[in-house]
């Protein structure tokens, strides 16, 4: 009875992402796991086709410890690899910026339900004959041709940007200031420790920014297959960004005019936060234990769970 009053609630906040509303149901009436909406879905189906991470995290402990959970298939025999496999709703790619970094999040969501499954489970047919490998591939096609499109072009807009880098730090290595002795060659203030401060600033910022060239074009010539968007590409941009910041930040070091390196730094400062997405996907996991989790009840009164016989919630 208590399972079909908070049936239509739970399933909402499942789609909501609605953490803190899951664990409340769940510790009123655990039974409500099993609750279903109009197309067969339960809470932890519909946790993993909306991408609703924290409610995913909230019950991850019951699907790894019960495999009815694990290998449970909806009315089409879609298992939760190939739940994951579906394109993310749109309100749900709309969170992340980017084409490369929405497939990125798609990417490692069917990562975390392999991780649930057996080999022979990754390798099985829904209705439609198609594997969760196939299904992913036609579900995100167009994703990954505007992922290729987003790299290319982010790739690009840096690349002229480093080169600009290379082209000015170059140009003020060979264009000592106060120029050098007629015979000697020897710069005439090398024993000034401003000039000391520019030549070590100028000459870090030229490697720097021919290492940030050089990643950049590897991102252009990439092959842009589909697992390349998980880790190797967005750590290519993140290194390439960082080699860019480093170079523009010493070059500024180096130059004393500084309105000559007003505008490279106007589109480092812009590339900023496109760095700090970037390192925050690929390098801080949306799985797995969570600070927010420790309130949660039914980490706190797994006896709950444990009495109802719905599943084991050992500790």
């Amino acid at each position: 009875m208590a399972s079909s009053f908070y049936s239509e609630s739970i399933l909402a906040a499942a789609r909501l992402d609605a953490y803190e509303v899951v664990d409340e149901i769940l510790c009123r009436a655990p039974n409500t796991i099993n609750c279903q909406n109009e197309e067969g879905h339960n809470v932890i189906q519909l946790a993993v086709i909306t991408r609703s991470e924290r409610v995913y995290n909230l019950i991850h402990r019951i699907i790894v410890q019960s495999e009815r959970y694990r290998t449970m298939t909806d009315s089409y025999k879609n298992n939760l690899v190939h739940l994951a496999g579906r394109l993310a709703p749109s309100f749900v790619l709309e969170r992340t910026n980017g084409a490369a970094l929405q497939l990125q999040q798609e990417l490692l969501w069917r990562e975390q339900m392999e991780k649930l499954m057996s080999p022979l489970e990754l390798e099985k047919e829904n209705m439609y004959k198609e594997t969760p490998a196939i299904l992913f591939t036609r579900e995100h096609q167009d994703l990954i041709k505007q992922g290729e499109n987003w790299m290319k072009i982010t790739a690009e807009s840096c690349s002229i940007t480093a080169a600009l880098t290379v082209t000015v730090v170059f140009a003020a290595a060979i264009t000592v200031p106060g120029g050098s002795n007629q015979e000697s060659g020897v710069p005439l203030f090398k024993n000034e420790i401003a000039f000391t401060i520019f030549a070590i600033s100028n000459a870090f910022s030229l490697f720097t920014a021919a290492t940030a060239l050089l990643l950049f074009l590897s991102i252009l010539t990439a092959r842009f297959s589909e697992r390349d968007f998980l880790v190797t590409l967005p750590q290519r941009l993140i290194f390439g960004l960082f080699m860019l910041f480093l170079s523009t930040t010493t070059m500024i070091v180096a130059l004393i005019c500084g309105f000559a390196c007003l505008p490279i730094s106007v589109i480092v400062t812009i590339k900023l936060p496109l760095l700090i997405d970037l390192i925050r996907s690929t390098y801080f996991p949306i799985f797995g234990k969570k600070s927010y989790l420790e309130s949660c009840k039914i980490y706190r009164e797994s006896a709950i769970f444990r009495r109802a016989g719905v599943f084991d919630f050992g500790m």
